[in-house]
């Protein structure tokens, strides 16, 4: 990922992107050509793993071997901006659209995992985690057992390696102040995106 010095985050901010996304592409080299596969993540304490699980009939897990490197491709936030919103264009018309975003791009070795108990714990373990402050929560228990291990049956569960981060936050730091503060607060009665994207630009990641 190409990453300009003054766009450039911290290894946390970074790790903030992908907990903050969610979900991520996670692309592969196989016999075909690149294969990719959107999958939620959950992140050990330690940056060290990431966890997920696919379809068991998605072809992606068969065409990857263990060890296999992969890329994780993670959107926190991203939105349009108009050159519109730059009041320095008045004075210099020499201004083009461009797009605002945080992203991280994680690098990593791929492993699948077929076992059960290795299943059942991070399905648990990735419920929890999305499940975490709503009111009312999910349990995997709310479901009857012999539903749970039909879909337990139906997924393979894959990990990857980290073996490094790196981390993006373009929110128009290269403009002039006055350009920033008036994208951050046209976005901030804009859409759900412009608005997250508002958020991020005043207080940063």
């Amino acid at each position: 990922m190409y990453v300009p010095a003054l766009f450039r985050v911290e290894e946390s901010a970074a790790w903030s992107v992908v907990s903050d996304a969610g979900a991520g592409y996670l692309v592969a080299s196989t016999p075909d050509g690149l294969a990719s596969v959107f999958v939620p993540v959950v992140v050990s304490e330690d940056h060290s793993e990431l966890t997920t699980h696919v379809a068991r009939a998605n072809p992606w897990w068969r065409a990857i071997e263990d060890g296999a490197p992969v890329v994780g491709l993670f959107v926190a936030t991203s939105a349009y901006v108009s050159p519109s919103l730059y009041p320095s264009r008045l004075e210099d018309s020499g201004v083009v659209p461009t797009w605002n975003y945080t992203a991280a791009e994680v690098r990593g070795r791929a492993y699948v995992h077929d076992d059960p108990a290795w299943l059942a714990r991070q399905v648990r373990h990735q419920t929890d985690t999305f499940e975490e402050g709503r009111d009312p929560r999910w349990w995997v228990e709310d479901a009857p057992a012999p539903y749970i291990n039909r879909q337990l049956a139906a997924i393979v569960g894959v990990s990857v390696t980290v073996t490094s981060i790196e981390g993006k936050a373009k929110l128009s730091q290269n403009r002039p102040e006055n350009d920033h503060d008036q994208v951050a607060a046209a976005f901030a009665s804009g859409t759900w995106r412009e608005r997250d994207v508002a958020v991020r630009m005043v207080r940063g990641l």
